[in-house]
């Protein structure tokens, strides 16, 4: 293979140096992959032998495709390679060790050296050639360490054998364009310091190829570099090459397959529909399906599907089916309260066993004779003494000395500050500032010596500095925090530089704005010349150092809010000193300073304890660090310096950058200061540049990392020492015993280890000791983890102004485990994690801030930035910049990773990465991370120094407003505490049935509307058996009273008809039918009208001639394709002999759109209404007997069933009466009407009712309103209506059309104070937030709020309810959503938590009787408990008119009886889920009134772990969850809950809603959305009812055709 030819081949000096160049490039984005690949295979290609076939590069390239296949088959062959490359690692370790300081695995105290023969002396080949493999980097080094990087690269060839197979989600083509190059913003240029948190890094990329984690090009550059892994230090060392990564090959293998109990089986569906038309053969029952045929195979539950969609399901399916870690055990306290699963607590998890630690006393701080008396006097000393010594040297951004502070200029321009704030900011009478008071420093980073005059001057004048970044822009992130700590300290004065004030952000009128949650401050300029010189007897007063307040730092915390730490004065000197002593420091050295000058090591090493040592500080600006990354280490070596603090970024840019400096030497460096030495993961930095600069003279001694906190400022520092011999500690540790906070030495070969390194010893006068992270503060054992507490003067000693916080942090008093304070003195709280290991060394292993507590076990952000860090292809994160938080997710925290990508990076690179992040990630530290942002490269919020603001972040994340452009979720995986499914409870049995009604306190559910028979009324129409005479006889009595009036949009009337004109009319259609169409008594018509007259007339023209008319929505003119085939389905299934209808549709069914959607051949006979014979039919048809079929309704549920129902004469008539007595219709009466003519409760109210009541009808189609929004509510107005119909699509148009103009409506008179009964016609549970919405919008314009009430219809009976005229109001009850899951109903107040409203389903009609009963055993349920509503009723249909007659179904639902108790009534099944409660109301009867609650329909119910949830609860979590998601639908598949989210804003957030959706279902519902799909607005099909047509959404889906913006597959 390719590189074992390279190894043998030794390249020339010149082209290594070339591909070092070429490598160097590609990190920094000079040249793009390709353009390495291609020049790389330049030079290198005379040097490869040529294989046989074709030639080496085109090898290489076919390699490199990613297709699982080919992974497989390197993986094959690449055992072999896998095995040399580990034994060489060792090899090269061993090498690279050489000469370093020992590496001693701690088990306390004992120190196994190792072996003196591994410790070859490094050449300086090896270390160049170290270097060239090292330039590929542009990675944030500071996470890295090879063990590490090469424990990932195991992990993941792991699971690459497992074949982790995940669905890519799919993302439209604008979505995917738009995140490429366009939105590549070079990098910042801004001066900012640079000094981010631990997670944040906007440091420069990655070593090593881009390509996948196992690929020939890997190798071959590896062989070239004469590396094995990805790149490597001396971080650790790992004996046992290729046997180790095997075993563990092995071990991994088994650790993911056995002890997991079985895994629910995802993939078995059943569908238990309990009302299930049969679909017509060779048509899926669609409505209005609104997608294009794609080509369907049916699955195994029927479903089409295309086989897109699907694969990807089955393959998330496949992947959920592989067991997961193993469930936590589970258990439930009361009845209701579902309990999530309680963490129990792991046999075999690790405990600490040491003994109690003890304190640890840091060396006695030695007071030095000639040490001043406090900062200033120091100040005074040097500057009258000495004033020529240089203080500080600044660099401008070429690396020149810019200009040069010395003691002397130091100590004359500090008090001029110092005359100048006391005395000439206000007035004499009335300074601004008085000595104690704040004042802000605002100084840029290039300019450390007009900050340190200010800081000097303040001092002097005893007045607090609170020094701060710069702020650039009004809205920068996190500056509002640090206006609110300047605002809670006082501070009104900033004082700042001549060119930071001109840079500040102005005003047109040249005022600098007030920021965002700012005081507003008097901004003072301290350069000399704008200052008045202080007079001849001016002095300022020097004191002891004493406790007032010396400076006041600024932290910001883990929730984005920031705080200030208060320092004294003693405090201040102290550190000072305590710093001098052990760092050793001496009069005239000089220190390079590459850290923000303003807080922390910085400010302290460069600011403050130079002064006091008169030394000479050489500051280095972040910029140039940016142009230079080299200039700290010219700058030792120009300057001779001593000492250099630096980050380990700092370092690592210097390696990335050093290309063999002939002129380097370091061998002037008595002390590195490595100031994010608290990082675990500085220690690959520290190793590498030890590596290198080794041969440069720098000593491994040398290098001092320190940990410090804003709190108790210097925690912990390493002295620098003359005895090479002396080796620092390191610690290697078991990252899964370090997440239950236990210390266990680890052998490397494990893949989740943590290297540590010492940060030396406890500071000089200080006391430290570490306690338990929480809770009460007790001290931890010698083994365990716990934060680092210190007791010192040099400390802080508050956060300004917040006493209850400053009492949790700074004066905690630890605990011994019999309950006693160790020391009377209080201790800080430091915020790191830690122990303190042999020898007194502190070692620390995290931040507090960091810490992630995940189902009991506790993890390091830091840690896991430095495993995502280390997954290939490594230059995918750009330049390092990537964020790790935790957000509280049902009760847990979940772990959140953001990172932002290349520029260049594919969909396919972005998929591949987020699989290997999740992972490495699971292997490494055995936690599931819950969800995976990826943004595009510069677009997080960035602190001002560059880093990412990471409470920002996270407030993104949480409020939706992230915009990512790839979410991988993953719920399934690390969400282990749902609650568990639960088993169903017994019911009442058929024992208490016959006690009685009443057993223990429970009646029987039923309930009945007055009887029919018992209502004496002058009825007329009662003499009547059938329509038809009741027409005639009102044509005969009452000719010319108007039964219809029709509106068009403006409001006028188009049409109306009278009794007689309604006769002959009916007539002429009668003869026509008989005549033009030959159709025989019996047959049945297909009337295919508009809504309107012509409707009603074609209803009584076939009654008139004996014919069964069937009304059907006209196919839409503008959507012929979706809509002409259920208009055809419907005549075919309903067996129409004829279709009767108007010119205008006649030609639309006959057009060429038409023969495109069905075969217009096989239509029956068209009959055009709008052309009638003159004469009257001989005779009127009169049914023989009133069981006789009247009319066939068909309609579609909201499943997507096509279900027709026969209505006899009998039933029709009864339905009437009904009406007309629960209405108090009468002729006199005006009825308004706006709904849809053509099934249920709005056919019978349009056509039918008045006939047989003789009201008029005012009918106004609903399509009017999409013009005319008003149209309904001004005729309901006009015509002074006390009663009216309309259906929730039209009432949600008024209250969004209408919402604005309540105003002008009124103006135009518009009065609904008349409105008795507003009745919603629906098949549904009450939308009571619709319904309240209305009443509350409209209630100004006189509508009583008790008037709008709803009822309730379905197949079998179409109107069960309908809020009359009489009757108490319609009540309202909560219930406990939970309870409902498991078939319960749990009354409980409004608005306790999961409460949700269901409103009373209007009055039960005259002539219904109701009774609730159990849907699987059909046996009567009590009151208040949750069953099928049965109905039984005169006016129920009679049963489905199908083409098959299933008649299994139709005695099912038909003709059901009780299993016990009344066994003789038969009854109608409903399908829908409700109950029946008893309330305190009495009827117009004078009896106990029974309310009727719907809870939804049975067949759109989904069993998801053992529960019964409504779509509808879950889709109106959703829809609250973001302001962007106007509309929601759930469905289920395989198992998976699929939601659909309709998107309102731009396709950036589309992404944006996957986690908060995945959230609130999680939160709300205890179930995990398996698929979220981002829809346009008006995908999710709804019907002429307003209901949502779930089950054609489906359809869609899976057949691929709803162009979705986004769809994720959640893991």
């Amino acid at each position: 293979m390719a590189d074992r030819s390279l190894e043998s081949v030794s390249l020339p000096l010149e082209v290594r140096a070339r591909l070092a160049e070429l490598e160097l490039e590609l990190s920094e984005g000079d040249i793009t992959q390709k353009g390495y690949e291609k020049k790389r295979s330049k030079l290198i290609g005379a040097y490869l032998p040529q294989p046989p076939a074709a030639n080496g590069a085109a090898a290489v390239r076919c390699r490199l495709q990613h297709s699982e296949g080919a992974a497989r088959r390197m993986l094959r062959t690449a055992n072999i390679g896998v095995c040399d490359i580990r034994e060489a690692a060792a090899r090269e370790r061993a090498a690279s060790t050489a000469g370093n300081r020992p590496l001693f695995y701690f088990r306390f105290g004992v120190d196994q050296a190792l072996p003196q023969e591994r410790r070859t002396p490094v050449t300086p080949s090896s270390s160049s050639r170290y270097h060239r493999r090292r330039s590929s980097g542009s990675r944030d080094e500071r996470y890295r360490s090879d063990v590490h990087t090469e424990a990932v690269q195991a992990a993941l060839a792991k699971h690459k054998e497992r074949k982790m197979a995940v669905p890519m989600p799919s993302k439209r083509r604008s979505l995917v364009v738009q995140t490429s190059m366009d939105a590549y913003t070079p990098p910042d240029t801004s001066s900012g310091s640079e000094d981010e948190g631990s997670v944040q890094g906007d440091s420069q990329g990655t070593p090593t190829s881009s390509q996948g984690s196992i690929n020939m090009e890997h190798w071959i550059s590896q062989a070239i570099h004469g590396s094995t892994t990805s790149t490597t230090s001396s971080s650790s060392t790992q004996s046992g090459g290729s046997g180790a990564a095997h075993r563990l090959a092995d071990v991994m293998a088994q650790t993911h397959i056995e002890n997991h109990s079985a895994p629910p089986d995802v993939t078995t569906y059943t569908s238990e529909h309990s009302i299930q038309v049969e679909r017509p053969q060779g048509s899926t029952a669609r409505v209005a399906p609104k997608y294009g045929n794609a080509e369907l195979m049916e699955t195994g539950d029927g479903v089409p599907v295309s086989s897109r969609v699907s694969a990807k399901i089955q393959q998330l399916v496949n992947t959920l089916k592989r067991p997961k870690r193993p469930p936590l055990r589970e258990f439930f306290v009361d009845d209701f309260e579902e309990l999530l699963e309680v963490q129990q607590p792991d046999p075999n998890q690790p405990k600490p066993e040491g003994a109690q630690m003890l304190a640890m006393r840091g060396e006695q701080l030695g007071v030095v004779t000639n040490w001043p008396p406090s900062l200033e006097a120091a100040l005074q000393r040097w500057g009258t003494i000495s004033p020529k010594a240089p203080c500080l040297t600044t660099m401008d951004t070429n690396g020149k000395p810019l200009y040069i502070l010395t003691y002397g200029k130091l100590w004359t321009r500090s008090m001029k500050v110092a005359y100048n704030i006391l005395h000439k900011l206000g007035t004499k009478q009335e300074p601004m500032v008085r000595p104690g008071d704040r004042v802000t420093l605002v100084f840029p980073n290039n300019d450390p010596a007009a900050f340190m005059v200010a800081f000097y001057g303040c001092l002097l004048a005893e007045v607090v500095p609170v020094p701060i970044e710069v702020p650039l822009t009004r809205k920068d992130a996190g500056s509002q925090q640090i206006g609110f700590l300047l605002g809670s300290c006082g501070v009104t004065v900033a004082l700042t530089s001549d060119a930071c004030h001109k840079g500040l952000p102005k005003s047109p009128t040249g005022e600098i704005p007030q920021f965002k949650g700012w005081p507003k401050l008097l901004w003072f300029v301290t350069e000399s010349k704008h200052l008045s010189k202080p007079p001849r007897d001016w002095f300022p007063h020097i004191k002891d150092a004493n406790n007032d307040t010396a400076y006041i730092e600024y932290k910001t915390c883990k929730d984005g809010s920031v705080l200030g730490v208060t320092v004294t004065r003693i405090a201040l000197l102290t550190h000072c000193q305590a710093l001098t002593q052990a760092c050793g420091y001496t009069e005239a050295e000089t220190i390079v300073n590459v850290l923000d000058f303003k807080k922390d090591v910085g400010l302290w090493h460069g600011i403050l304890t130079s002064v006091m040592n008169m030394m000479h500080v050489i500051s280095i600006p972040y910029s140039l660090m940016k142009v230079n990354p080299l200039s700290w280490i010219q700058k030792v070596c120009q300057y001779k310096a001593k000492v250099a603090c630096v980050k380990s970024r700092d370092m690592h840019w210097a390696l990335v950058a050093h290309r063999d400096q002939r002129d380097i030497n370091l061998s002037s460096l008595r002390m590195l200061i490595v100031a994010d030495g608290a990082n675990p993961w500085s220690i690959s930095s520290c190793d590498a540049f030890l590596n290198v600069f080794q041969s440069k003279g720098l000593r491994q001694e040398v290098i001092c990392p320190c940990a410090s906190s804003p709190e108790a400022l210097t925690v912990a520092i390493r002295r620098p020492t003359d005895d090479s011999n002396q080796p620092p500690g390191r610690g290697v540790l078991s990252m899964h015993g370090l997440t239950y906070g236990v210390i266990r030495v680890d052998s490397e070969e494990k893949l989740s280890v943590l290297t540590v390194q010492d940060v030396g010893l406890v500071m000089p006068g200080a006391i430290m000791c570490s306690v338990k992270p929480d809770g009460i503060p007790q001290l931890c054992k010698t083994d365990e983890i716990g934060e680092l507490c210190v007791c010192a003067i040099a400390t802080g000693t508050s956060y300004y102004g917040l006493s209850g916080m400053t009492k949790n942090t700074f004066e905690v008093f630890p605990m011994t485990s019999s309950g006693g304070p160790i020391t009377e003195y209080p201790f800080i709280r430091t915020g790191l994690l830690g122990f303190i290991g042999p020898g007194g060394l502190v070692f620390v292993i995290g931040k507090m801030d960091g810490l992630m507590v995940v189902s009991g076990r506790r993890h390091n952000a830091d840690d896991i930035v430095a495993t995502a860090l280390a997954v290939e292809p490594m230059k995918f994160v750009y330049r390092g910049r990537i964020a790790v938080f935790s957000v509280s997710v049902l009760h847990d925290e979940r772990i959140v990773i953001v990172a932002e990508q290349r520029p260049d990076s594919t969909e396919e690179d972005s998929f591949q990465w987020m699989s290997r992040v999740l992972q490495a990630i699971d292997s490494i530290h055995q936690v599931g991370v819950y969800c995976l942002a990826l943004v595009p490269a510069n677009t997080l919020p960035k602190t001002p120094l560059g880093g990412i603001h990471l409470s920002e972040t996270k407030q993104l994340f949480l409020e939706g407003s992230l915009h990512p452009c790839n979410v991988l979720m993953c719920p399934h995986t690390c969400v282990t505490n749902l609650p568990k499914p639960r088993q169903k409870q017994p019911e009442i049995g058929p024992a208490s049935v016959m006690v009685g009604n009443l057993v223990s306190g429970k009646r029987i559910a039923q309930a009945s509307g007055r009887d029919l028979g018992q209502i004496e009324d002058n009825d007329q129409a009662r003499k009547f058996l059938f329509l038809s005479e009741v027409l005639q006889w009102r044509a005969q009595t009452t000719p010319d009273h108007v039964l219809y009036t029709l509106l068009n949009c403006r409001g006028t009337i188009a049409n109306s008809l009278t009794c007689v004109q309604l006769h002959k009319r009916a007539e002429k259609i009668a003869v026509m039918l008989m005549e033009r169409g030959h159709l025989q008594d019996g047959d049945h018509v297909a009337l295919v009208y508009p809504p309107g007259i012509d409707l009603i007339a074609a209803f009584y023209g076939c009654l008139y001639a004996g014919c069964v008319p069937i009304t059907v929505r006209p196919p839409h003119p503008q959507n012929i394709a979706t809509t002409l085939p259920t208009v055809k389905m419907i005549v075919e299934v309903s067996r129409s002999a004829c279709l009767m209808t108007t010119q205008l549709i006649c030609k639309l069914l006959r057009s060429r759109e038409a023969a495109a959607a069905v075969d217009v051949r096989t239509w029956p006979p068209v009959l055009d209404t709008d052309d009638l014979p003159k004469k009257r039919p001989a005779q009127i048809y009169k049914p023989s007997n009133p069981e006789m079929l009247a009319y066939l309704d068909f309609s579609v549920s909201t499943t997507g069933m096509l279900a027709g129902v026969k209505m006899s004469h009998a039933a029709t008539s009864a339905f009437c009466r009904s009406i007309k007595l629960q209405c108090e219709l009468y002729p006199s009466r005006e009825v308004a009407i706006c709904l849809d003519p053509y099934c249920g409760l709005g056919f019978v109210l349009w056509c039918l009712c008045s006939v047989y009541s003789g009201h008029q009808s005012i009918l106004i189609p609903p399509s009017e309103l999409e013009t005319n929004p008003a149209l309904w509510l001004l005729a309901v107005s006009q015509y002074k209506v006390r009663d009216t119909f309309c259906s929730y699509s039209v009432m949600e148009l008024c209250t969004k059309g209408l919402g604005s103009q309540t105003e002008s409506l009124k103006a135009r008179g518009l009065d609904l104070s008349r409105v008795r009964t507003c009745v919603v016609v629906a098949e549904e549970r009450p939308r009571i937030a619709l319904t309240q919405s209305f009443s509350k919008l409209f209630k100004d314009l006189g509508l009583h709020p008790r008037a709008v009430s709803t009822s309730l219809g379905c197949r079998v009976n179409l109107a069960i309810c309908l809020q009359g005229t009489s009757g108490p109001d319609p009540t309202t009850v909560y219930v406990d959503m939970r309870a409902l899951r498991h078939d319960r109903v749990r009354l409980v107040e409004r608005g306790s938590p999961h409460s949700l409203p269901l409103m009373e389903s209007g009055k039960i009609l005259p002539g219904v009787r109701i009774i609730i009963a159990n849907p699987e055993t059909k046996g009567p349920l009590g009151d208040s408990h949750l069953g099928e509503i049965w109905v039984h009723s005169t006016h129920n249909a009679s049963g489905y008119f199908t083409i098959y007659g299933d008649e299994s179904l139709q005695s099912d639902h038909f003709n059901s009886r009780l299993s016990f108790g009344d066994t003789q009534t038969i009854w109608a099944r409903t399908g829908y889920l409700g109950f029946l409660r008893r309330t305190e109301l009495t009827d117009a009867n004078g009896e106990r009134h029974d309310a009727l609650y719907v809870v939804g329909a049975l067949d759109e119910a989904m069993e998801l772990r053992g529960m019964r949830y409504h779509p509808i609860d879950i889709e109106t979590s959703v829809i609250r969850a973001h302001k962007s998601i106007t509309e929601c639908a759930v469905f289920t598949w395989t198992n998976l809950l699929v939601v659909v989210v309709e998107l309102d804003g731009s396709e950036q957030e589309a992404l944006d809603l996957v986690p908060l959706v995945t959230n609130v279902v999680l939160e709300e519902h205890y179930l995990i959305v398996g698929v979220v799909v981002v829809v346009d607005i008006g995908v999710i099909p709804i019907n002429s009812r307003g209901e949502k047509q779930r089950m054609h959404l489906r359809d869609g889906f899976l057949a691929d055709q709803l162009d979705p913006i986004y769809v994720a597959y959640n893991m």
